[in-house]
């Protein structure tokens, strides 16, 4: 694939209008209010699968609605005093798998939370959340992004985010972790729920989004056809009379107005070749964003990003924003 989307100078200045519905603040405030309602639970139990240098921990927590999330805790072993944490979130479609496939982070010396997407992992990466829709959803087109999609109150992602927020306040909950000095970090859909957690703690330190989804549907939904986005364009195909519903309810899980809000120093990545997650859609998020940020373009890249190039640059990002101590 060539260059498709906008020219990179063109890009560094994009700032598309961001529709922020006037509830915006409200909503959130109220879905997070209703979510501390229930008690954390936070549960930490230690399983072995063969590792000498780290701990493994399964973890479960209340995430929205008090539903129980999964997920997986590594601490190095030769550890002093509280950690920094980095939390990360999962690509779309992928469950938590085994600690073995998070192994980067808590080997550097933080410690690191990975959360369970719930209803995911059994596309390419197993997953253990269930995910009870609510009552009054609509059908929706096979996948994750038209669940409830006509309503903010029933969309998917108003679950998903919340959990994501619980998740770091789990991660806080834990003795060997600094609940001073979080991280968060994910690529694809696991940037965008990076962008909205950035935007809702703001105790959150460093968020690190590479090649974030769900930002600027709009543009993203008529510029590629392209999965998972194409999700969206096929429901709007079928119900022609909702389409405006359906961007209105979309509104309220813009990465760009997440962005807006956000304060934690960020270290963003973008592929200009990237077909599922167009560069002016990441560039939207980023020119948006209010507090210090930074980003890595890979010009001949596509979803794929910046690899193990990128996991560098995070790196250095992280020992210089968040220490080891």
């Amino acid at each position: 694939m060539a260059f498709f989307d906008l020219p990179l100078e063109e890009l560094q200045t994009y700032l598309p209008s961001r529709g922020e519905p006037e509830d915006f603040d409200a909503f959130w405030q109220a879905t997070l209010s209703e979510a501390r309602q229930y008690p954390l639970n936070a549960r930490f139990e230690r399983v072995e699968v063969g590792l000498k240098t780290l701990e493994a921990f399964d973890v479960s927590f209340s995430g929205y609605g008090g539903q129980t999330i999964k997920g997986w805790l590594l601490l190095p072993v030769n550890r002093q005093g509280k950690l920094p944490c980095v939390v990360e979130y999962i690509g779309y479609g992928g469950g938590r798998g085994s600690p073995l496939n998070w192994l980067l982070w808590p080997s550097c010396g933080y410690a690191t939370l990975v959360m369970d997407t719930r209803g995911q992992g059994s596309s390419w990466q197993p997953g253990d959340t269930p995910d009870p829709e609510p009552e009054g959803a609509n059908p929706h087109y096979p996948g994750f992004m038209t669940r409830g999609i006509l309503s903010p109150y029933t969309y998917y992602y108003r679950r998903v985010f919340t959990d994501a927020v619980r998740a770091v306040e789990t991660a806080q909950a834990h003795p060997a972790v600094d609940a001073e000095r979080i991280a968060i970090t994910g690529g694809s859909q696991g940037g965008g729920i990076t962008l909205a957690v950035a935007g809702l703690c703001p105790q959150v330190r460093v968020a690190m989004p590479d090649v974030p989804f769900l930002c600027h549907f709009r543009r993203a939904t008529q510029l590629v056809d392209t999965h998972p986005y194409a999700e969206i364009a096929s429901y709007c195909k079928t119900h022609r009379d909702k389409v405006e519903r359906v961007f209105q309810t979309l509104s309220y899980f813009d990465g760009m107005n997440f962005a807006a809000r956000a304060r934690a120093a960020a270290l963003f990545s973008v592929g200009l070749m990237d077909t599922i997650c167009p560069p002016s859609t990441v560039y939207a998020a980023y020119n948006h964003y209010a507090g210090f940020k930074q980003m890595r373009v890979y010009e001949f890249n596509n979803h794929e990003g910046g690899g193990t190039y990128q996991s560098e640059a995070k790196l250095a990002f992280l020992h210089q924003h968040l220490p080891l101590e």
